[in-house]
C-alpha cells in the first residue's frame, strides 16, 4: 500500500509535564490537599499590593493554608522588576520556604519563577540569565539545581501560567533579564472563579487581548501536528468568543475562565512543537515592539501595547505570510476563497475593528507616549529572546523604527 503525503503522516512531537488544574467556584478549597501532596511545611505566598490589600484573596489563601502558611511577600510589581524579585527571594529564604504560591497575574507568576531560581542556583543572577554575545545568537545557561514546587493562583488569564521562561525588568540594563528553567513550571494551577473576579475589567481585558492575539498568530502559523492544530483552533475559538463577553459582562467569571483555557491551550501547542519552529516575522516584530512599550512605560499594559502595534505590523509584513495571512483572515471572518495578496490587509482591518469594539487602542499614539522616544523603543527590541533567538540583522533597529513610525 502506498501512503499519500498528508498532515496526519508528517512526523510530529508532543511533550507533557506533570501538573494539576483546579477550576471554578470554590476551586481554592483544593489548595490544602495540593500543598499536602508535596509535603510542604512553609508555603510562602508571593503577590502584589492590590491582591494583598484591596481584595480578600490573600485572607482566603491564608485561611486555607492554616499552619503551613509561611508568610507573604506582597510587593511584586509590574513586569517583575529585579529589585522586587531579589526582595522576594530574601523574604522566602528567611521564611524557610519549601513551596511557593504565586497569587496574581503574569508579573507575579514570572517573579515567583525567578525567585525559585535565585533560591536554588549558586552564582550571580547576571550570570544565570540569558547572555547576548556580540554578533552571535543569545544563549540561555542551563540551570540544573532542583527548584521549589510552585502553585499558581491566577487573577487574570495569562499565558505566563505554566511556562518555563521568565523576563524581569531591570532599569540598569538595556534589556530584560531573561531566564529559562523547565523546573519552574507549576505543579498546580488554580482558576478560582472568585479569584479571577478580583481583577478589574481593564486588567482582565488587557491580558485577555494578549491571549487572543497570540491565539490568532497561532492560527496563522498552522501546523502539520494535529495536536497543535486542534489546540490552536480551540484556543482561538474560546478567546474570540470570551473577550467581547468579558467586556459586556465583567461580573461573570465564565469569560475569564474561557480566556484562561485559551491561554493554557496556546501554551500546550507551543510545548507540542509550535514554538520550535520559531515566530514568523509578523508575530516576532509585533511581540518585540509590544514588549518594548509595556516594559518601558508603567502606564501601558501588555494588551494595550499589543493591540497598538499588531494591525499595522500585519499590514506591513503580513504579505510574506502567504497561506498564514489567508488563515488569519478566515479566522476573523473576512477571508474568501482564493484570497492571496489582499489577505493581510483584510485581516489587519478586521483586527483593528475588533480591538476598537472592545475599547482597546489600535495606534501607538493612543498610548500617550512621546513620539520623540520611538528611536529609544526601537533599540529596546534588540535583545528579546522570545521574539528572535538568532543573531539580529545589522539594520534591525532601523527596521523596528520604521515599523513604529507606521504604527504611530
Amino acid at each position: 500500500m502506498t501512503l499519500r503525503s498528508s498532515a496526519s503522516t508528517e512526523p510530529f512531537r508532543a511533550v507533557s509535564y506533570p501538573w494539576r488544574l483546579y477550576c471554578g467556584t470554590g476551586a481554592l478549597d483544593h489548595l490544602p490537599a495540593e500543598i499536602a501532596r508535596h509535603g510542604a511545611r512553609h508555603a510562602f505566598v508571593i503577590c502584589g499590593r492590590t491582591v494583598a490589600h484591596r481584595t480578600n484573596l490573600l485572607a482566603r489563601i491564608r485561611d486555607r493554608l492554616g499552619d503551613v502558611y509561611g508568610g507573604v511577600f506582597d510587593r511584586m510589581d509590574k513586569d517583575s522588576s529585579y529589585s522586587a524579585v531579589r526582595a522576594a527571594t530574601d523574604a522566602a529564604r528567611a521564611a524557610e520556604a519549601d513551596l511557593l504560591v504565586a497569587v496574581g497575574g503574569g508579573s507575579v507568576i514570572v517573579g515567583a519563577r525567578v525567585t525559585a531560581i535565585l533560591l536554588a542556583e549558586k552564582g550571580d543572577a547576571y550570570e544565570l540569565m540569558t547572555q547576548y554575545p556580540a554578533g552571535q545568537p543569545p544563549v540561555s545557561p542551563r540551570l540544573m539545581a532542583p527548584k521549589l514546587p510552585i502553585v499558581n493562583v491566577l487573577t487574570t488569564p495569562t499565558t505566563a501560567m505554566n511556562r518555563a521562561g521568565s523576563g524581569l525588568r531591570n532599569d540598569q540594563l538595556d534589556h530584560r533579564m531573561e531566564f529559562f528553567d523547565p523546573k519552574t513550571r507549576p505543579v498546580a494551577i488554580f482558576w478560582d472563579a472568585e479569584a479571577l473576579l478580583t481583577a478589574p475589567l481593564s486588567l482582565a481585558r488587557s491580558t485577555g487581548t494578549t491571549t487572543f492575539t497570540a491565539c490568532l498568530h497561532g492560527i496563522a502559523a498552522g501546523s502539520a501536528n494535529p495536536l497543535v492544530e486542534g489546540d490552536h483552533r480551540q484556543a482561538f475559538r474560546l478567546a474570540r468568543r470570551a473577550l467581547p463577553r468579558l467586556v459586556a459582562e465583567p461580573d461573570d467569571a465564565g469569560p475569564r475562565i474561557d480566556l484562561c483555557a485559551a491561554a493554557f491551550l496556546q501554551n500546550r501547542a507551543a510545548d507540542d512543537g509550535a514554538v520550535h519552529d520559531g515566530r514568523d516575522r509578523v508575530s516576532s516584530a509585533a511581540y518585540a515592539l509590544a514588549t518594548a512599550l509595556h516594559v518601558r512605560y508603567d502606564h501601558i499594559g501588555q494588551g494595550e501595547a499589543t493591540s497598538a502595534v499588531t494591525p499595522t505590523v500585519m499590514r506591513r509584513l503580513g504579505g510574506a505570510r502567504g497561506p498564514g495571512a489567508r488563515r488569519m483572515a478566515e479566522a476573523l471572518g473576512v477571508g474568501t476563497e482564493g484570497m492571496a495578496p489582499e489577505a493581510a490587509g483584510a485581516a489587519a482591518d478586521a483586527l483593528d475593528a475588533f480591538y476598537r469594539a472592545i475599547a482597546m487602542p489600535a495606534r501607538v499614539r493612543d498610548l500617550e507616549i512621546p513620539e520623540v522616544e520611538l528611536p529609544l523603543l526601537a533599540r529596546d527590541t534588540l535583545k528579546n529572546f522570545n521574539a528572535n533567538r538568532g543573531a539580529q540583522p545589522a539594520d534591525h533597529v532601523e527596521q523596528m523604527l520604521e515599523l513604529l513610525r507606521a504604527c504611530w
